[in-house]
């Protein structure tokens, strides 16, 4: 297998290139070219109100790679124009960051490289070693801060050393409240310089200020300084005093040591790549995109992160931070099929975050005068309420986001096998959203209707009935449950399949199609929308081979104009390959994933630049990143996930893109033990092995 595949190292960069993302799903970090004067952080589970909105949302936390350097009297803070970027490169292979660049001070010339990472196996830990190496003689200040500066909030508590609270390891702490005072998060930090001859060091004292640390030495030319530098950040989600906790789990990074730290991480991160997604025989630039999809999907997601995951993971950036932060059905549709494979301990901890909002789910029920489980389109973080905006409308009728949420359960049960998560985990929210559906469906003469949904088109002026979509997921659900709660002896089996088998599908009955919803148009509003193809995948639901082959051939067009929005093009290559079109397949591709990836850090964006020009260029975007590979690691290879045994998993032939040999996946997790994918073109079925 060949390495995996970094971008290019950035030596020029451009106003419209999106920042470097780092992250470990708990800590999340937007880094700029030059790391201590522009960044984000973000805590997953630290949650405040929105400034502008008064809606809850995800929180800024202090910027904790903030820092300064001086030579003589010039300042980098004050002097930019003296510093030149040399280079940026990012380390796919082990999450790492690394910069370089130059600053003329007044008495000398100083090489600064910078490397920078969220570690994975302590995820409250930031660790960045700054190397700085001067060409003359000359007094040196160099600086650690954590920055609050221009921060929504306010400090509830902070401590710097010499402190009894403080052990001597610890820089300085505090405690940040969020703006609403919704929660509060910990901060703690640790420095250190080698050689320190020398050197002394100062800590700032001011009580409204930045925290910091600033070492002042005379630098010798050629003597190589290295200044290390350890954070930790806790949410209150995790811990009550999060300040606090942070300081001890600082302390336990200390003891460890940076460099054990980082092989540490290096570690963490070969494991999880070997469940890298190889696309045999296709060009390298997809190979290349096919690897960065999987590091922004992994970087994002931890097993230890409190709150789910967002759309844009932890990559907060002020101009598009219109989703907030909040939990929608993206995770469930499209990331968790891959975790669930890739990193199921992930992929449990994101069905965590549903099972523990559980309560949340049946008050949203409850006030629309319905029975169950109702999860909200927009989560909040703390309680899993509806959080979207009061204007979006839209979050009143879009439905489908429960039976998303019980079906990534579901299937989770199946791929793990695990009984005890089933019984303990699953079944609540499963059978809960069963019984929601119960009471939402209406019986009419035709069978179960649902009335007034929004599908996956998201028309908010307008509502249907009987969308694909939403009632393929709903009879698929009532499946689920009826099975599960027999395997388990709980429930209303019997009940859940007669109103599955009887929930209405909207047929043409001339053309032998499923139709997006009853009264459907091709030219209306969203009409190019494949949401009843979306039913047939990512979704599963099965129907008989002629009629899957003339929706393919009746849809195939309208996929073209779809091309370009979010989440279901990337896709849209799937729908081609099983209609047999290895060309279009390839095009779909094209213009449904490629033309959103951007430079330099390949990343994928919202909408596609190419088909919406005008549009925010925004991203990571994990609906259509992790799209793809579920596109890739499901659809081209015909996976499908259900109680049978692994090795029956695999039921369709298998047709690639053109130009490509096929997929290969050197270890997943099935029920619990490693197996390896491999699907190759023209082959009758991929092939799944323990």
């Amino acid at each position: 297998m060949s390495d995996i595949i970094s971008p290019d190292p950035v030596t020029e960069w451009l106003p419209a290139h999106l920042p470097a993302y780092l992250s470990n799903g708990l800590v999340g970090l937007r880094v700029g070219t030059l790391p201590w004067t522009r960044g984000v952080t973000t805590i997953n589970g630290f949650e405040g109100m929105d400034p502008t909105i008064d809606v809850e949302a995800i929180a800024l936390a202090p910027y904790v790679l903030a820092g300064d350097l001086s030579i003589g009297s010039v300042c980098v803070s004050t002097a930019q124009q003296r510093v030149v970027p040399r280079e940026v490169r990012y380390d796919f292979s082990c999450g790492e960051l690394h910069g370089a660049f130059h600053f003329e001070g007044d008495d000398a010339r100083a090489d600064i490289s910078v490397l920078t990472f969220c570690s994975r196996t302590r995820p409250t830990l930031v660790l960045q070693e700054a190397v700085l190496v001067v060409d003359r003689e000359c007094d040196v200040r160099m600086a650690a801060m954590v920055d609050t500066r221009d921060i929504p909030g306010s400090c509830a508590d902070r401590e710097v050393n010499p402190s009894p609270v403080l052990a001597t390891a610890v820089d300085g702490m505090l405690r940040w409240r969020s703006h609403g005072d919704l929660s509060t998060c910990g901060v703690a930090y640790h420095t250190e310089l080698t050689p320190d001859e020398g050197a002394s060091r100062d800590f700032g004292r001011s009580r409204v200020g930045p925290l910091s640390t600033t070492y002042s030495f005379r630098a010798r030319p050629g003597t190589r300084y290295r200044a290390r530098r350890l954070v930790s950040l806790v949410p209150q989600a995790l811990h009550n005093e999060p300040h606090i906790q942070a300081v001890r789990l600082l302390q336990q990074g200390w003891r460890i040591g940076f460099d054990q730290l980082r092989e540490d991480n290096r570690a963490a991160w070969a494991e999880l790549w070997r469940g890298r997604v190889v696309l045999s025989g296709a060009p390298t630039r997809w190979q290349a995109m096919a690897d960065a999809a999987f590091f922004y999907l992994h970087t994002s997601t931890h097993a230890s992160a409190p709150s789910s995951s967002a759309v844009f993971g932890l990559a907060y950036w002020p101009n598009y931070h219109y989703y907030r932060g909040h939990v929608m059905w993206d995770m469930e549709t499209f990331a968790l099929p891959t975790l669930t494979l890739t990193n199921p301990t992930a992929a449990r901890g994101i069905l965590g975050f549903r099972r523990s909002r559980i309560a949340g789910a049946r008050a949203n029920a409850a006030a629309a005068g319905l029975e169950g489980l109702q999860y909200p389109w927009e989560s909040s973080m703390r309680y899993g309420q509806e959080a979207a905006p009061v204007d979006a409308a839209s979050a009143n009728f879009e439905h489908h986001v429960s039976m998303d949420v019980a079906l990534a359960f579901a299937r989770y049960v199946h791929a793990t096998g695990d009984r005890e998560f089933a019984n303990n985990q699953a079944w609540p929210v499963i059978s809960g959203v069963a019984d929601w559906i119960c009471s939402r469906v209406v019986h009419t003469s035709r069978g179960y209707e649902i009335h007034q949904v929004i599908g996956i088109a998201e028309t908010p002026s307008s509502t249907v009935d009987n969308n694909a979509f939403v009632n393929m997921a709903a009879i698929l659900t009532l499946r689920e449950a009826a099975g599960l709660g027999r395997m388990l002896g709980r429930g209303s089996p019997d009940l859940w399949e007669r109103v599955a088998a009887q929930v209405v599908l909207p047929v043409d009955q001339d053309q032998g199609v499923i139709l997006n919803h009853d009264g459907y148009r091709a030219d209306e509003v969203g009409g190019e929308t494949p949401e009843a193809l979306a039913g047939l995948f990512p979704l599963g639901f099965e129907t008989d081979p002629g009629t899957e082959r003339r929706m393919l051939r009746y849809y195939l067009k309208s996929l073209y104009r779809y091309a370009g929005a979010p989440m279901l093009s990337s896709m849209l290559g799937v729908i081609a390959a099983r209609a047999g079109d290895r060309d279009a397949a390839l095009e779909l591709f094209e213009r449904g994933y490629a033309d959103f990836v951007v430079d330099p850090f390949r990343i994928t964006t919202e909408f596609s630049p190419a088909a919406y020009p005008r549009r925010t260029i925004a991203g990571p975007f994990t609906a259509n990143l992790a799209g793809f590979l579920t596109a890739c690691v499901y659809g081209l290879t015909g996976v499908r996930i259900s109680p049978g045994p692994p090795e029956s998993w695999c039921q369709r032939p298998v047709t690639m893109p053109s130009g490509w040999d096929g997929v290969h996946v050197e270890r997943l997790w099935t029920r619990g033990r490693p197996a390896s994918l491999t699907a190759v073109h023209g082959a009758a079925t991929a092939h799944l092995a323990g």
